[in-house]
């Protein structure tokens, strides 16, 4: 498999603990591709069909031709083994309102 920054994947989260999000859920890649192919690890932004945009934690996308919501308070690494299916790529501009998110997220 080829993983790639932007890419979104069906991925197994759970087990969860907690308030984290869970169950297998679409998750774009965060990672860029030199880092995706050296590790085993890919860190991940889940969506989600609920929610409110609440910028910057709860991002609008368009995945599937419909509006979803990335989760970027959420974002994880997880292990390649829980990836299933390749579904689609995020648009250029959706992969700059995730990442413009993450950055107030996490304080870069």
């Amino acid at each position: 498999m080829e993983f790639d920054r932007g890419q979104v994947w069906w991925v197994r989260l759970d087990p969860t603990q907690g308030s984290e999000i869970q169950k297998t859920r679409p998750c774009v890649i965060i990672v860029v591709r030199p880092i995706a192919r050296a590790r085993r690890t890919l860190v991940v932004v889940p969506l989600t069909t609920r929610g409110t945009p609440r910028f910057p934690l709860v991002v609008p996308v368009q995945y599937q031709a419909r509006t979803v919501y990335a989760v970027t308070d959420q974002i994880r690494a997880v292990d390649k083994t829980r990836f299933s299916t390749y579904v689609e790529t995020l648009s250029d501009e959706d992969m700059g309102s995730i990442e413009a998110a993450l950055r107030q997220v996490v304080g870069l």
